[in-house]
This record gives structure tokens, sequence and C-alpha cells, in this order.
């Protein structure tokens, strides 16, 4: 393969002076794009309204960076999750989220992840390397056909809330938006999608600098500087002031409303003080708050805070007329809720013959 090129790191016109350069006709290549992008080819053998000798020269000069399934479970409330294999034998993981209002994809954006939050079972892991675009528009395709076969519905929504930070993978991230939401790709709103940062300030400008169409979600975690830096050791060199003004530039250029996300830790940052410190940080830029319900990982020093002190604490900000929602964790049966992922693929099988 060393020799070959990754034919889905070339964009259109790259892939047309390519192909030119062979001797081939310019038009071929949006044909090519087509079935890369749109109908998700696996193979150059699938491109079946080109020319075998195109498609012996494509094979010859080219190969496909396509991820396979290793391994999926099932969760009792529906929750799939799927382990992939890349084509460098690294496994990632994806996550189907179903519930009445709405179809979710969960998408990985890093083999890994840099970052070592504590809450989080991925950032135990080291970084391994960056996905592609075409890594991470696998996982899309796979979950949204895994959601019309198994419940008969169309996916709705995809975050960039799997495993690795993706403004650390900015290239890449942001193309694979680009191909999810154009016309000779998925086709999707960009409304639907959120992409989710443990908070770096200068991607976060240059996001707005793109003026990307996007949602954006800030893991937050905690409104002071010394709580967030014990969950989060990026807080040290991305501390909340920073974050707020580079937040304040994002909507300015964007117009978009930013997401907090907010893991709610017993005894740690459940208190109504807590509250009033997220409220106040909230002032910086429109917004509203996930409060998300904590999922134990091994060796963690985390505990769930109570319903009690979660629905105080929703009260609060909502008196504050801030809007909130309280996220219940879905999957968590199969390792596949918020913070969990991390590969443990041995866990017990569901029965999926119950749910088909």
């Amino acid at each position: 393969m060393s020799d070959k090129i990754n034919i889905r790191h070339l964009g259109l016109e790259e892939l047309k002076a390519s192909l030119i350069e062979s001797g081939e006709k310019a038009f071929r290549a949006k044909q090519i794009y087509e079935w890369l992008w749109q109908k998700n080819a696996n193979s150059f053998d699938e491109m079946t309204n080109l020319s075998k000798s195109l498609r012996e020269l494509l094979e010859n000069n080219y190969w496909i960076d396509i991820i396979d399934l290793k391994d999926q479970q099932i969760s009792s409330d529906k929750t799939i999750k799927c382990a992939f294999l890349t084509y460098d034998a690294k496994v990632i993981e994806g996550v189907l989220i179903p519930t009445s209002s709405r179809t979710t994809a969960c998408i990985s954006s890093q083999v890994g992840c840099s970052l070592a939050c504590k809450f989080c079972a991925t950032g135990k892991l080291k970084l391994m390397r960056n996905l592609t675009a075409g890594e991470m528009v696998d996982q899309v395709v796979y979950l949204k056909n895994q959601a019309e076969e198994r419940y008969n519905t169309h996916l709705s929504n995809i975050v960039y809330m799997g495993m690795g930070e993706p403004l650390l993978n900015y290239k890449e991230m942001l193309r694979s938006t680009n191909l999810i939401t154009s016309s000779e790709g998925l086709g999707m709103s960009p409304k639907r999608i959120t992409v989710s940062t443990a908070g770096i300030a200068k991607m976060i400008k240059k996001l707005g600098d793109d003026e990307v169409r996007f949602n954006l979600a800030l893991s937050l975690h905690a409104a002071n500087d010394e709580k967030r830096s014990h969950l989060m050791d990026i807080n040290d060199s991305n501390n909340l002031e920073a974050l707020a003004e580079a937040l304040r530039y994002f909507h300015q250029k964007t117009g978009t409303r930013v997401t907090f996300e907010y893991i709610i830790f017993k005894d740690f940052n459940d208190e109504l003080e807590d509250a009033q410190e997220l409220a106040e940080f909230a002032k910086c830029v429109p917004c509203k708050i996930n409060i998300i319900e904590y999922n134990a990982i091994d060796d963690g020093e985390f505990q769930q805070a109570t319903r009690a002190k979660v629905d105080a604490f929703a009260n609060y900000l909502e008196n504050k007329n801030i809007i909130v929602n309280v996220r219940r964790s879905r999957g968590k049966d199969i390792d596949a809720a918020c913070g969990q992922l991390a590969n443990k693929n041995n866990a017990i099988r569901k029965d999926e013959r119950a749910l088909k």
C-alpha cells in the first residue's frame, strides 16, 4: 500500500488532476467521487459504470481506507455500540443512540486520546493516531444503515463525542463534516451535527474564522478553574477566561448558540454553589446546558450524583432563564454511554435476535 495513494485523501479537483495525468478523462473523477462519498463503495470493483481498464488503473494506483465491523453489542435500551477495525488494525468505537425523538450517531475522531480527562475511559488510552475523514464518514454511514435496517428510522443527528478530541484532528474533522453535508456526499444538514471539544481556545476561534455551520459543544463540567483543572488537565493551558473569550469570538463569527456539557459528580460539582458558578459563566455567550449523568469507569474516583441533587441543580439554572436538558445515560450495560468508550469488546454480548 505504501506506493499507492489513499484515494479518499484527494479532493475532487485533486482527483481530476491525478486522472488526467494518467490519461483519463476529467469527468471520470466526479463518477468516482460519487462512488466514494454518495454510494460509499468499499472497492473499485463496485464502481460498475467505470470501464474495466479504469478500474484496473485505480486498483493499481490507489487504495481506500475503509473500516470494517469488528464487534457489535446491543443494549437493553436498543443502543448499539460498534467496534470498528481500521486498515492498520486499530480499533475505534461508534454508537447509535435511538430515542423517541431522535436517532443519533456518536462517532470517534481519533484512535485513543491524549487529554487524559479523569472521568473518561478513553482518556486512559494513549493517542495512537488521528482518523481520516473517510474513517469518520464510514462510522456515520454504518450507523445510519443500522438505524434504517434495525429500527426503520432515519439518522437525525451526528455528534463528534466518541473517542478523541476533534479539534486536535481539525483538518480531517472539518473535511468529514463537509463530506457529510455536501450534496456530493450524504447531504445532511450541518445543523444536525455537533462537534464536542474539551476546550482548545485557539481552535475554537479557528472554527469561527472558518465560519462553520455545525453546532459546537464545550465539555465544561466545572465553572471554576480549580475544579475544572482537577478534572481536565487541558484547563491549565486553556482556562475559563480564555475559553469564554474564544466562545464569544466563535458566536460573533457564526451566530451559533453554544452547548455546555456538564457531567455532574456526587459531592464534587453538584451543589447549588456550583450551579451559581455555571450560571455566571454561561452569561459569556448565548447557550444551552446539557446536564449529563455520570457513568462509572474502571478505577474512577467519581460517583453518580443523586437524582435529587441533579433536579435541584437543573431547577436552579432554569430559574435563571437558562435552557437546560438533563441527559439520562443510554447503553450503560454495554459500556456505550458517555465517557465509557475504551474498546472493552469482551463484555457480555446481548442476544441480537430478540431485537430484530
